[in-house]
């Protein structure tokens, strides 16, 4: 084995893992004036960011958008180049194929929750219609400390608003269950009403009132040209321009303090650091932020903080697959809109379809003459769909496209890309396990973890989550502070559609 850095005290900072949120921490510890080594298992950076090609024109095989009404995504691509590439969605009009109909997507909601029945006329029973409005004649259902999404509105609503609206929803971010979802994290505007009022529907009116007041303007979500996975590209580009390493095939094997006490309430001191062995390399850093998901960063962290390393194993997630397909404009046609959610209670395959062509204007610029779609497949707990081989994915897909849009047409390319594990999944409570890692974690000095498992899904969150860490090893706990006060913003343009 190759030792390197064999003096702490340098400023080294070695990045496990080269995933969104690893390289938004590289980039911003060399802000900071450090010395930066990232460290990737597999053969290339981005993670759940995959770009790719279909009939030669660019697609996304993985998250393919990002919230734009926070602003550490936008920024990140803005400071890394992509500025000029920026782009908001072509038509933000989506569906929702209900009973066997498309029908419009519903406003007047939050996450799926109406602020008054008639918001979700067309898409409720008669009798689901008349269980909305009984909300206001109902005794206050305590959330305590958090409280399944699913659980608290199907008992002030009833079911049927669960089923056909809160779960394809809430599936599209997360591939999760709604009964399972903590509300304190994935709706934290509803949790927080619910402490306060006794009518949801009054709550959510409140909230939406409130958000009219605020008076946000510009698009809610920005894609880059080319697809999103050009971010993690031009972050890593900017990390090696600034004098920073990334290494990909550089799987870590171990991670181990040296120099200080054994304890870690009392390590530290001038000499102490991480010895980090990747390979035939062994490093030797001043401190360390581990950006794997949870399973792998428990493995890693097991021999120093094995506490944090058993919550962390304790952490689930959800597999899915995308299914894209290119069809020839001559042949098919689309209906308006971006795409369609579909709510699982319908006993459908695909839990939602993207019109990528329709969604993001240059893929039409790379060949007007096609059309391109993608559908997702599997949610948590599913394993036998998702067990299916490729042909047989997109087989399902095709038929349930042609269910809902009378899609018959031949495609002229087809790709599947499986995301296993690909979605930590936030139950009820979860938000408790991340305080306890944290604490864990915190004994430990030049050490700090991030990613999508602790503070949200979306890009934006991983970038937020990168940052804290980066805060947390310069002694400043702001970062997490603001990250605990406001997750709403973290739970948005996941992997999910």
């Amino acid at each position: 084995m190759r030792e390197e850095d064999t003096r702490t005290g340098s400023g080294h900072v070695v990045v496990v893992g080269g995933g969104i949120a690893g390289l938004a921490a590289a980039h911003r510890l060399l802000d900071r004036g450090a010395r930066v080594t990232v460290l990737e298992a597999s053969d290339r950076v981005g993670g759940k960011l995959l770009p790719g090609e279909i009939a030669g024109v660019r697609v996304d095989l993985g998250a393919e958008s990002m919230l734009a009404r926070r602003p550490e995504a936008v920024s990140l691509a803005r400071v890394t180049g992509l500025a000029d590439r920026l782009r908001p969605p072509a038509t933000a009009t989506a569906s929702l194929w209900n009973r066997g109909t498309l029908r419009p997507m519903p406003k007047g909601h939050v996450m799926g929750v109406p602020g008054t029945a008639s918001a979700l006329a067309g898409i409720l029973s008669e009798e689901g219609l008349r269980r909305i409005g009984r909300d206001a004649d109902l005794p206050r259902t305590e959330v305590g400390d958090d409280v399944a999404v699913g659980e608290y509105v199907a008992a002030r609503l009833g079911r049927e608003v669960v089923d056909r609206l809160v779960e394809p929803l809430l599936g599209g971010v997360y591939a999760g269950d709604a009964y399972r979802i903590s509300m304190r994290l994935a709706v934290p505007q509803l949790y927080a009403a619910a402490r306060t009022h006794t009518s949801l529907t009054e709550a959510v009116r409140d909230i939406q009132a409130e958000a009219a007041a605020a008076q946000q303007t510009g698009p809610v979500f920005m894609g880059v040209e080319g697809g999103v996975g050009q971010l993690p590209l031009a972050v890593a580009e900017s990390v090696r321009a600034r004098g920073g390493e990334v290494v990909t095939r550089a799987a870590v094997s171990e991670l181990r303090r040296v120099g200080g006490a054994a304890d870690g309430a009392t390590a530290g001191g001038p000499h102490a650091g991480w010895r980090v062995v990747a390979g035939d390399r062994v490093l030797h850093a001043d401190a360390v932020v581990v950006a794997l998901p949870a399973a792998p960063a428990a493995a890693l962290l097991r021999a120093e903080a094995p506490a944090a390393a058993s919550e962390l194993a304790a952490v689930e997630y959800a597999s899915m697959a995308l299914v894209t397909l290119a069809y020839r404009r001559r042949d098919a046609a689309l209906p308006e809109g971006s795409g369609f959610l579909v709510p699982p209670v319908d006993g459908h395959t695909i839990k939602a379809s993207t019109f990528a062509s329709q969604k993001w204007g240059w893929i039409g610029e790379d060949d007007p003459d096609l059309l391109v779609l993608r559908t997702s497949v599997g949610r948590y707990g599913e394993t036998e769909v998702l067990g299916r081989d490729d042909a047989d994915l997109v087989r399902v897909s095709r038929h349930d496209l042609r269910e809902a849009i009378g899609l018959a047409a031949e495609p002229v390319a087809t790709r599947v890309t499986r995301w296993d594990d690909g979605l930590p999944q936030y139950p009820v409570g979860h938000h408790a396990r991340v305080a306890r890692v944290r604490e864990h974690i915190g004994k430990l000095p030049g050490l700090a973890v991030c990613g999508a498992a602790y503070d949200g899904v979306g890009i934006p969150a991983c970038i937020a989550s990168a940052y804290a860490a980066v805060d947390q090893l310069g002694g400043d706990r702001a970062g997490l502070d603001a990250l605990r006060a406001n997750p709403v913003q973290s739970l948005h343009g996941g992997a999910g559609e």
